[in-house]
């Protein structure tokens, strides 16, 4: 029997925030995403079929000894972001907006894809893409 990954594995995005309780907030309401359990700075979402937790700046602890969580210094420089795929990326695109979505530009048009970008309140990029 192998180890790993084991029975009832899981993988869960870490996404580092500055205000857990705003970002919790966002998620639910403009994303729908279900808050699942929160506890100390952290919280623990179910979005669409996957797990994302919301975790606040800091430093090293014992188990990552040299390694600094921080929210993104720049939003124009992307080292992560989020694909959501959509059947209707113009609909989509309204939808979101109306639940409180700033997107960087209306969907752009293009033969092979409809895509249009959007960040939550720490800059971490998303885009709305459909085939």
């Amino acid at each position: 029997m192998d180890a790993f990954p084991g029975g009832g594995s899981a993988i869960t995005t870490i996404l580092v925030v500055s205000d857990t309780a705003t970002s919790a907030a966002w998620y639910r309401d403009v994303l729908g995403a279900e808050v699942n359990r929160t506890y100390g700075s952290s919280a623990v979402l179910r979005i669409f079929d996957a797990w994302l937790l919301l975790v606040e700046e800091g430093g090293p602890t014992p188990d990552k000894p040299d390694v600094h969580f921080t929210s993104p210094d720049d939003p124009g420089r992307v080292a992560h972001a989020f694909t959501i795929r959509v059947e209707d990326c113009d609909a989509a695109h309204a939808e979101l907006r109306e639940r409180g979505a700033e997107f960087l530009t209306p969907p752009i048009h293009r033969p092979e894809e409809t895509r249009c970008f959007f960040r939550d309140p720490d800059g971490h990029l998303f885009e709305i893409s459909q085939a």
